[in-house]
């Protein structure tokens, strides 16, 4: 299996055009200015793309390797999924909103996208992130945890336990 290539200049000016023309609808629509937003082709993984909030700073996330395996699909349907999300954060910000809920359905229908949240397609050549697994145990079996869960675990923040037997997962350092 081969793999793919990420976007070059010339398909990633595309798609920060096509953000800014969703934008420039959402203003058209809503009768007020929205800021352009920074855009980075720095996602890799399994998202095509992720609208990200940190403070007052909001950007939008695009993996260039799925945009390169299907350029016109994500055009279609991820720049306006993730522009979205980004007008109803702007819209909405101190209300709590579901991510995918009537809000952001509303700005797809208004972008004249189909408010879809995930997609199927293959992804085989695009490079993808694996999280290491550690291993857990309960009452009854053995159960793989992701490093995210596993550093709650030894934080202190997070206690998970079996569905089967309501079992606290205890850890299993390799030996």
């Amino acid at each position: 299996m081969q793999e793919v290539e990420p976007i070059g200049a010339q398909q990633r000016e595309q798609v920060i055009a096509a953000t800014a023309e969703y934008i420039a609808l959402a203003e058209q629509h809503w009768q007020r200015p929205f800021e352009t937003i920074p855009v980075s082709f720095d996602l890799s993984g399994r998202s095509a793309g992720m609208f990200r909030v940190a403070g007052q700073r909001r950007w939008i996330r695009y993996n260039p390797w799925i945009f390169s395996k299907f350029f016109e699909e994500n055009l279609a349907n991820t720049v306006p999924h993730e522009v979205a999300h980004y007008i109803v954060d702007v819209l909405y910000t101190r209300h709590r909103i579901r991510p995918h809920g009537p809000q952001w359905r509303e700005v797809m229908r208004v972008f004249g996208a189909e408010p879809e949240v995930t997609f199927s397609l293959d992804l085989s050549g695009v490079p993808q992130r694996r999280q290491q697994r550690h291993h857990y145990h309960c009452g009854c079996q053995d159960h793989a945890l992701s490093t995210t869960r596993h550093h709650r675990v030894l934080k202190g923040l997070g206690r998970y336990h079996c569905r089967r037997c309501r079992g606290l997962l205890v850890y299993q350092a390799s030996e």
